[in-house]
């Protein structure tokens, strides 16, 4: 497992039980079954349970929403095996998410989603 972590790097706090959109929204990393962490570069929500990502290498997939699914257990535990060289994830990026913190009880639930990726089509 890749471990780039900066002890300056502050931590963040985000509550366990969150959706998994709301997750990949602020966080724009998805983890492959393989190990491989991909960099989201769009998410197109199709309806409140359905989504198309992107990645900056090209791949597109629908996900389904849900709080207790591979891919957000996965973030969650910080699971992953090596960043995608074609995605090219900065190293800036994959310390801060390191250094984010997943607990049941404390945390932002991120009920807010800006941007032009939050709004349904």
């Amino acid at each position: 497992m890749s471990q780039v972590y900066n002890n300056d790097t502050k931590k963040r706090y985000y509550n366990k039980k969150v959706d998994l959109f709301r997750i990949i929204f602020k966080i724009k990393l998805w983890p492959s079954r393989t190990g491989v962490l991909h960099g989201i570069k769009t998410i197109n929500r199709l309806d409140a349970k359905h989504a198309l990502v992107t990645t900056h290498c090209g791949e597109e997939f629908m996900v389904r929403n849900s709080r207790n699914c591979r891919a957000v257990r996965w973030l969650r535990n910080k699971w992953y095996d090596r960043a995608c060289p074609a995605c090219n994830i900065p190293e800036w990026k994959l310390s801060k998410f390191l250094a984010t913190r997943f607990n049941r009880h404390y945390g932002s639930t991120l009920e807010e989603m800006h941007g032009p990726q939050a709004k349904t089509k």
